[in-house]
């Protein structure tokens, strides 16, 4: 009897499992099937991976005027959404900005933000919450930014006076190289209370103090294939690209580990207050940081503040100089205003109303960030009508909103006056023009950024006249770009300057 209820059992076993089969597929035909946005046709396992393209932005755009500004891909096992309108733009930045704050885990972000211990990489959490008000009330609250005036101010004469010096011996500027000094220095010196020359060897490594960041900003772009299809970790480790990830991580651990050991140090506590000082104050106090914090919000503050504002300041002086007539307004402005003082300081920049206006435009021409960075969806919803689910990638394309011809006459080209009597800024509400971002991951440096920017192009239009090198038309400077991060110039900006008013020289070492 046993045997034959087993047998029973066998026989039935397979009509089961039909029955189960039977009733799975009955209910996904009567689930709706979800509306995804339209997007280009991908290719079997790679989705649309190969459509990217070396500049992004400027490929999904192209792609955006064909399937539209809300557009779905398949980026390998990843679904993402690309937005190239205001009007979208506002939808996931503002009305539904809980469920699209969250960031991406990606291979290259977790390492170097030590497991997410950051602000700019972080998924959303308490922990990133908690994280965001130490950088808002501690580090860049508006008290704190007017106190870094002298770093800015010192930073923009040296950096004036390294170009005079270049200048009087009639040499070729390479000013891409000195606006970049201009920024990690300045940087480095409102984060870490020094100066960092660009050969300088970071940590127990070799590799110079730029040649580290540049790996690092290129490897928080790289292609790492785990990203994209889970079970592929091995292709990261055979391309080479994993350990190029972990040398870096080394290299800029090592860097902080000296820095944070050299401000625990008792001598330093008559030396100016700086970033890190605050860090472990608050991290002695409060008891809220861990160490690995306070090196993620350094990693933070050190790659979201040198890139970009070189970047901006590389984009303003090529724009100036495709637009004579534009640079010819904006220094007689800047030396109407400064008059015989011999340099700008940061108290003659509120009253430089065209000048605010020409980084505005360059902003809108050349976000430095041209993707933002990118966001992952939380939770269903819908937009337009159509689904987006979670775990969603999201792109938000401020190069495309920022050139488009439904918000901006003439988009492409270089008008600082349509901002003349406008009240469009960058403070994240006005959503057709977005170079820093919106919501709860807007970008927290706005005005330190802001403030830097506009004193060094002041300072470098009041003191000099600038030409081309005799070889180069001003239709042949090269805007071709080289992404990371952040995107800036392919080609290093050589001009030639000369020197418009004397130049009060101070005493200090080039």
């Amino acid at each position: 009897m046993a045997i034959l209820g087993e047998l029973a059992a066998l026989l039935l076993l397979p009509l089961f499992l039909a029955f189960l089969l039977a009733r799975k597929i009955s209910k996904k035909q009567d689930r709706p099937k979800p509306k995804l946005p339209p997007g280009p046709p991908g290719l079997p396992i790679i989705g649309n991976l190969h459509q990217l393209g070396e500049n992004s932005h400027q490929t999904l755009c192209r792609l955006s005027k064909k399937y539209g500004p809300l557009m779905h891909m398949q980026l390998g096992r990843v679904p993402a959404l690309v937005i190239s309108s205001a009007q979208l733009a506002e939808q996931v930045l503002k009305t539904h900005d809980l469920l699209f704050c969250s960031r991406p885990a990606t291979t290259a972000w977790k390492r170097l933000s030590y497991n997410f211990s950051d602000v700019a990489f972080s998924p959303y959490n308490a922990t990133w919450r908690e994280l965001r008000k130490i950088i808002l009330h501690n580090l860049l609250n508006p008290k704190t930014v007017e106190g870094f005036r002298d770093a800015r101010e010192e930073e923009a004469e040296r950096m004036i006076g390294s170009i005079s010096h270049r200048s009087s011996l009639s040499q070729p500027i390479n000013l891409s190289s000195s606006l970049l000094s201009f920024s990690n220095n300045l940087i480095c010196r409102v984060a870490f209370g020094r100066r960092f020359q660009s050969e300088e060897p970071v940590g127990d490594q070799k590799s110079g103090f730029h040649e580290v960041l540049l790996e690092s900003e290129a490897l928080f772009m790289a292609f790492f294939a785990s990203d994209y299809f889970s079970y592929a970790g091995w292709v990261d480790v055979l391309s080479g690209v994993r350990s190029r990830l972990e040398k870096n991580f080394i290299e800029l651990d090592n860097f902080y580990g000296k820095i944070i050991a050299a401000h625990e140090d008792p001598i330093r506590a008559e030396e100016k207050e700086d970033v890190v000082d605050v860090l472990l104050h608050h991290q002695k106090e409060e008891k809220h940081l861990i160490e690995d914090q306070v090196k993620g919000l350094l990693m933070d503050i050190l790659h979201a503040g040198t890139n970009t504002t070189f970047a901006t300041l590389e984009y303003a002086m090529a724009e100036l100089m495709k637009n004579p007539s534009v640079m010819l307004k904006a220094q007689e402005e800047v030396r109407r205003i400064v008059g015989d003082k011999g340099r700008v300081e940061d108290c003659d920049v509120p009253q430089m109303s065209y000048l605010k206006m020409v980084v505005k435009e360059t902003l809108r021409l050349h976000p430095v960030v041209p993707l933002l960075l990118p966001r992952e969806v939380m939770g269903h919803v819908k937009i337009n009508e159509y689904d987006v689910f979670p775990k969603t990638r999201v792109f938000v394309n401020v190069w495309a909103i920022g050139r488009d011809p439904d918000s901006w006459d003439k988009p492409d080209e270089f008008i600082p006056e349509r901002f003349v009597g406008s009240d469009v800024d960058f403070s994240g509400h006005n959503y057709q023009f977005l170079p820093f971002g919106a919501g709860r991951r807007m970008c927290p440096g706005l005005s330190f950024a802001i403030k830097s920017v506009e004193l060094a192009l002041a300072n470098l239009l009041y003191t000099f006249n600038w030409e081309l090198p005799d070889n180069l038309k001003k239709e042949g400077i090269d805007m071709k770009e080289v992404l990371g991060i952040s995107v800036h110039l392919k080609t290093n900006l050589q001009l030639q300057a000369t020197r418009h008013v004397p130049y009060v020289r101070r005493q200090m070492v080039y």
